[in-house]
């Protein structure tokens, strides 16, 4: 660091600097910024990068504003009284110093729970406590330390909504200088002598290097920007080819026209930055438009149940309207805001805020979208309809993340990284030859390798490909939770299912009671107890029964693997296994068994038949060939023999199986090297989901919504796993395929760029073209794949 730029922002402080701790600051802002992060153990900070702060502005007063309720309520998109959540746009976010410090706020404040940047957005959301925290705090604090947000009163967001023109005005700048550059330059490519006289050359050639001020200080500012920034954090990005040969042009055609040596180069300058511009603006808007078919289309398909003049209808969650009454059963995820009617709400919010403490709410409370009932059923008012955004944010909520190891991700920046080491060395290498042998070659030469052989078709291959496949399956009724999990699913070669409510139907299986017949009291209790609970046996059961009354129940219990229990005045009932509602368990059951007991006396059992999925035989025996396999069920052995002949014989069936038997089950495979997939309800299995390398949840008109599942599968595309798995491997094929591609292209253009016989105009013709091919190859590559699945 220069001893008269300021450690924190890195700008001038030579005319009256302040001195802190043997540095040098330019103001007061910027060492006070520099004390917290000293007080707060933040120093690291300045690792990262030099000098990498903002100087902080003058605020007093600014954001008195944010004490108001009304504005507080637009600004937060969570707020239960204890904790609220903002998403703020934070214009100076710009490298890797900045992702560190705002996502560890919590070490400035402890009031800060979480903060999460989104760097594309420059978006932090932020995850606070009321109680002795504010809206209005939290933005001063970012202020303070050189984040100050963007807050825009007229519309009550945070700018996030603003639409980026600026690549469009480049393009604009750099598409009128290259031709009006070109128009200048036909006479000296033609030797029109008439009129290409030697008073009008140095006004022509002036001409055009006014022309290509604005488009290399303008329109081709973000490579410059991107390249600086990549060397100062000491990392090789592809922009720093790019930008070393515009450098280059540039300087070599100005030499050109003050030294009269020549008219220079700069119509292969702004040709060059127009096409760079064009194949970029393609790009970006194939890439928007793959991220509005998942933001917008791919809708989950959970569903929740809608109460009309006393009936229970399930509906899917993009159906709820402002106004409509709903119930949500215990365990099960409360899908939009809405108003507490009745039940005993308790609220875990940890899906939310990522603290699992419960809140209590009663009638007329404000419930907010994201808490998971946890005691009972409870009935709600929608306020607004369910917005997919968020719900797609907080499935891919980092809280509940696992570290699931990258795939072609990883290996597609190491590649570019490479490939860019390489390509400086050769253009280095070739223009030193060509000094010796012909130095009127060895710019061209030096410009065209950097242009012609940049990486960037490489590192478009991987986004693209599994972006559209992520489309393609979402329109199939597969719902993956982001482009990873296809890289994962491609890797697998142990798949473990759940039986019931998994590979069996739970609206085709067939019920018979068995004991002593039960009173309009006892069926009154059992039905409403039913109604509390999301087990796939529960709801079957519940369907059977409910035309019944419905009353309130005092007390509600449920213990996953094992049964619930409901209490009403004095009257109790308990369902589950034999052993739960005080039974032996029987040596053999001949099938699935729910067993009652009333007031602890026991009554009898509700007797399921299993239906099996259609197509479950032809689906195990295709994945026989690849695939270990394996049936972990909760329930005892009575189907064992059914399975056995449904099932290839290399299956693992295991029955009698816990929670956490499952979860301990796939720990133990993944600890000998397997790659595990499970396929699981999403409710009981949620821990087993959460393990494995892939977990899949698998949807029947309930709501199986949980951070736990990488994805949901309608089950009515149940027997298309095996060909989801062969897509998901066709598309790291596709990857492989278009790095072969890249590399043979960019072989032959290398070696015309170094023997001298490509122009950089050409170059840049060919560089977007040979991107825009690999974006064409992988577009039909999959779209072939999904016209394979339907």
């Amino acid at each position: 660091m220069k001893t008269n730029a300021c450690y924190h922002c890195g700008l001038n402080a030579t005319d009256a600097p302040i001195i802190f701790d043997n540095k040098a600051f330019c103001c007061n802002g910027c060492k006070t910024v520099y004390e917290i992060f000293s007080e707060n153990d933040l120093t690291c900070y300045y690792d990262l990068q030099q000098a990498p702060g903002a100087t902080p502005k003058e605020i007093q007063g600014k954001y008195d504003f944010l004490a108001d309720d009304a504005i507080i309520e637009k600004l937060t998109e969570f707020n239960d009284g204890k904790h609220q959540i903002a998403t703020l746009t934070i214009p100076h976010i710009h490298c890797s110093s900045c992702i560190w410090i705002l996502e560890n706020l919590n070490k400035l404040n402890a009031n800060i729970t979480a903060s999460q940047v989104n760097f594309g957005k420059k978006t932090v959301r932020i995850t606070y406590k009321t109680e002795a925290f504010s809206l209005k705090e939290a933005v001063l604090l970012l202020s303070k330390i050189g984040y100050e947000p963007y807050i825009s009163l007229e519309d009550f967001n945070t700018g996030k909504n603003k639409v980026n023109r600026s690549l469009i005005y480049k393009l604009g700048v750099a598409g009128f200088a290259f031709g009006n550059v070109m128009f200048l330059s036909f006479p000296e490519y033609f030797e029109v002598n008439e009129f290409w006289l030697e008073q009008y050359k140095p006004v022509f050639r002036w001409l055009m290097f006014t022309f290509s001020l604005p488009v290399v200080f303008y329109a081709a500012q973000d490579y410059f920007v991107s390249a600086y920034k990549g060397l100062k954090a000491k990392l090789l990005n592809i922009d720093i080819p790019i930008a070393l040969g515009i450098l280059v042009l540039f300087l070599r055609s100005t030499a050109e026209i003050i030294l009269d040596l020549g008219t220079g180069f700069f119509d292969s300058l702004t040709g060059l930055v127009f096409f760079l511009l064009l194949g970029k603006y393609f790009q970006q808007r194939t890439y928007n438009f793959l991220s509005f078919e998942r933001d917008y289309k791919s809708y989950f398909p959970i569903a929740v149940t809608k109460i009309l003049n006393g009936i229970e209808t399930p509906i899917q969650v993009y159906d709820i309207k402002k106004g409509d009454r709903l119930l949500i059963r215990n365990e099960e995820l409360i899908p939009v805001d809405g108003i507490l009617i009745n039940g005993n709400a308790n609220i875990d919010y940890s899906f939310v805020t990522g603290e699992s403490e419960a809140v209590k709410k009663s009638s007329g409370d404000k419930l907010f979208a994201g808490g998971k009932q946890t005691s009972g059923s409870i009935e709600m008012e929608a306020l607004n309809a369910v917005e997919q955004s968020y719900l797609t944010q907080l499935w891919s909520n980092d809280v509940f993340n696992k570290n699931k190891e990258d795939g072609f991700t990883t290996l597609t920046n190491t590649i570019s990284k490479r490939f860019t080491i390489a390509v400086l060395s050769i253009a280095f290498l070739a223009t030193i030859y060509w000094l010796f042998v012909d130095s009127s070659k060895a710019l061209n030469v030096f410009t065209s390798v950097l242009i012609i052989a940049c990486p960037c078709a490489i590192a478009l291959s991987a986004p693209f490909t599994l972006g559209n496949l992520l489309r393609i399956f979402g329109k199939l009724k597969f719902y993956l939770k982001n482009a990873s999990v296809i890289e994962q699913l491609a890797k697998i070669d142990t798949i473990i299912f759940d039986k019931t409510g998994t590979i069996t139907s739970n609206q085709k299986s067939k019920t018979a009671y068995q004991g002593e017949t039960l009173t309009e009291d006892e069926t009154t209790i059992l039905s409403s107890t039913l109604r509390h609970s999301n087990h796939p046996l529960s709801r079957s059961l519940y369907n059977l029964l409910q035309q019944n009354n419905i009353i309130t129940l005092n007390h509600f219990e449920e213990h996953l693997g094992e049964g619930i229990y409901g209490e009403s005045n004095n009257q109790s009932v308990k369902i589950g296994s034999a052993k739960y509602v005080g039974q032996p368990q029987p040596e053999t059951e001949l099938s699935t068994a729910v067993h009652i007991s009333s007031n602890n006396i026991y009554k009898g059992k509700f007797t399921f038949y299993n239906a099996y999925r259609k197509g479950i035989s032809k689906l195990f025996n295709k994945l026989k060939k690849d695939y270990d396999l394996a049936i972990l069920s909760g329930d005892n052995a009575s189907e064992l023999n059914n399975l056995k002949k449904l099932l290839p014989s290399k299956t693992k069936l295991i029955f009698n199986q816990k929670p956490n038997d499952k979860l301990e089950y796939i720990k133990h495979h993944q600890n000998n090297g397997a790659q595990v997939l499970m396929v699981g309800d999403g409710l009981n299995d949620a821990g087993a989901l959460a393990q494995s390398n892939v977990g899949i949840a698998i949807s029947e008109n309930i709501n199986v919504f949980s951070p736990a599942c990488d994805a949901i599968l309608d089950a009515s595309k149940f027997n298309q796993l095996y060909n989801y798995i062969k897509a998901s491997k066709g598309a790291i094929k596709i990857i492989k395929w278009s790095f072969v591609f890249s590399f043979f292209y960019n072989a032959i253009g290398l070696y015309f760029a170094i023997t001298g016989q490509l122009m950089p105009v050409i170059a840049a013709i060919l560089m977007p073209l040979s991107s825009i091919s690999i974006v064409v190859f992988t577009t039909i590559a999959t779209n072939i794949l999904g016209r394979k699945l339907k």
